[in-house]
């Protein structure tokens, strides 16, 4: 997302990460932690336990200052999660091997 998206890490004012329920060994916050965003915002939770939903999923909203219209953000879905909106997908076909 960031690279797809050219994001500096200054800009961030926050990420929202959630996981389906079977994922439960480590916050995903401590990844993004890790990676350097130390001053960032940042919050974990679970997704809703629909039955028949997709799982090991984990998505992040991210937050951040940017002159970008709502049109020129790429959404990145990745693997499996490409199922749940395959039409934004075309935009993110070169960035499932640069993670």
């Amino acid at each position: 997302m960031v690279r797809a998206n050219k994001v500096k890490i200054e800009t961030m004012a926050g990420i929202f990460f959630t996981t389906t329920n079977d994922l439960s060994a480590e916050f995903p916050a401590l990844a993004a932690r890790e990676l350097g965003w130390t001053d960032t915002a940042m919050l974990c939770g679970h997704e809703m336990a629909v039955p028949g939903s997709l799982p090991r999923v984990i998505r992040v909203m991210m937050l951040w200052n940017t002159a970008k219209s709502s049109s020129e953000i790429v959404h990145v879905y990745l693997h499996e999660a490409q199922a749940l909106r395959p039409e934004r997908c075309k935009k993110t076909a070169g960035i499932q091997g640069k993670q």
